[in-house]
């Protein structure tokens, strides 16, 4: 029982309880009345009364009859000594009368009125606090509704690398120093992707077939073992393949597109699922694959994306609409047959801050374009793009070069 209904529970009691003891002394008065109204006719009739007792062995019965007395006032008069009748004062018994019957009007209102008896009650607590209470006393104070705690809240916020394995393995390990390539791995396994998180944010997983998982980052087992599989976790499609995850506040936002050149942008806190399955975030088109999020930083910025035949596009993030899932907008121009042959993809995407480089990747070789070479193939989004220099129309990576 909370505090309220077993005060409320009291209370009640206490009503009734007073209400029972002013109906105890509403009727003890009405009856002294009823008998100060036999004792003045008494008074009035004085000689009277006291020839009937002295002449009559049974007085009461000619006491009722000739002054039309009730049986309790006759037996008043009766129980008076002769002397002490012979001394009735109508004074003092109009004085009992007069204040007995405005202790039974206030008595009758009181009883008559909800409100008037709370209000009694309500005094009579008041008075005994002051004569009772000490500083001793609880104060009782009205609190807001009681909240569920938000368990999140008890969570360390701490920095922690989460390392994921090609056979779908994954792990923490804390401080944002570690090297994913120089943990072990089980047998047969290997590295495949990692993000920079926090113990009190979510972890994102991003599969083949373009669903996106969620989970605790503190719950995570810990890198000094290698890890437990995603499977024990989550339940992918059957086929599909853990591909990469990603980290950080949920306002960060990130590019996700198909190989086939098509994506949008979207903020991290549309990703969260607690659902097993996950939840359908890039729909792909015909035979084509997932490419890794791209990071988009906070202001003006470009998107880079540069086919399996080097054509380059730079184009600027405004002119990308951000969606919440789906198969996005075109991101760069491919000829229709070579798509579906899949002779020509999209091999990597990244996005740049203004007044950023961009270095690109090529085997063994890399080539810098500066803010002033990025101009040549910034164009509108959806075209063809610009060629890249011979020796480098095999592009592995794209990488951004950003002064602080």
């Amino acid at each position: 029982k909370g505090l309220r209904n077993i005060l409320l529970e009291w209370l009640q009691f206490r009503i009734e309880t007073v209400r029972r003891r002013l109906q105890f002394r509403l009727d003890k008065v009405l009856d002294r009345l009823h008998i100060l109204d036999g004792l003045m006719i008494a008074f009035l009739n004085i000689d009277e009364v006291i020839a009937i007792i002295r002449e009559n062995d049974e007085p009461k019965p000619v006491l009722i009859e000739r002054f039309a007395l009730s049986d309790r006032q006759a037996e008043a008069i009766l129980d008076l000594k002769l002397r002490h009748l012979a001394r009735l004062e109508e004074m003092k018994i109009r004085g009992e009368q007069s204040d007995l019957e405005a202790e039974r009007n206030k008595l009758e209102k009181i009883l008559g009125s909800k409100q008037r008896l709370k209000t009694l009650v309500r005094k009579e607590i008041q008075q005994d606090a002051e004569k009772y209470g000490d500083a001793r006393r609880s104060p009782i104070v009205k609190r807001s509704a009681a909240q569920a705690m938000d368990a999140s809240a008890l969570i360390a916020n701490e920095p922690i690398t989460i390392v994921l394995s090609d056979k779908g393995w994954i792990r923490a390990a804390k401080g944002h120093e570690i090297d994913p390539l120089s943990l072990t791995y089980k047998s047969g396994d290997q590295y495949l992707s990692s993000a920079l998180g926090r113990t009190s944010q979510p972890v994102y997983i991003l599969d083949s077939t373009g669903r996106c998982y969620s989970l605790p980052a503190h719950d995570l087992p810990s890198a000094r073992g290698q890890g437990e599989p995603l499977t024990g976790r989550l339940k992918p499609a059957a086929g599909s393949l853990f591909q990469s995850i990603i980290a950080g506040e949920g306002g960060q936002r990130y590019l996700f597109a198909s190989d086939a050149g098509y994506g949008f942008i979207t903020a991290l806190s549309t990703l969260s699922s607690k659902n097993r399955a996950g939840k359908a975030l890039l729909s792909l088109p015909d035979k084509a694959k997932v490419m890794l999020p791209a990071w988009v930083p906070a202001g003006a910025g470009k998107v880079a994306v540069v086919t399996t035949t080097g054509h380059l596009l730079l184009f600027s993030t405004a002119d990308l609409p951000e969606l919440s899932k789906g198969k996005g907008n075109k991101l760069i121009q491919i000829p229709p047959a070579k798509l579906k042959a899949r002779e020509e993809m999209v091999a990597a995407i990244v996005v740049i801050r203004e007044g950023g480089s961009l270095k690109i990747y090529s085997g063994k070789r890399h080539l810098v374009l500066k803010p002033a070479d990025i101009d040549f193939y910034t164009g509108s989004r959806a075209k063809r793009g610009k060629l890249l220099p011979r020796g480098f129309h095999r592009v592995d990576r794209l990488e951004e070069i950003y002064a602080e």
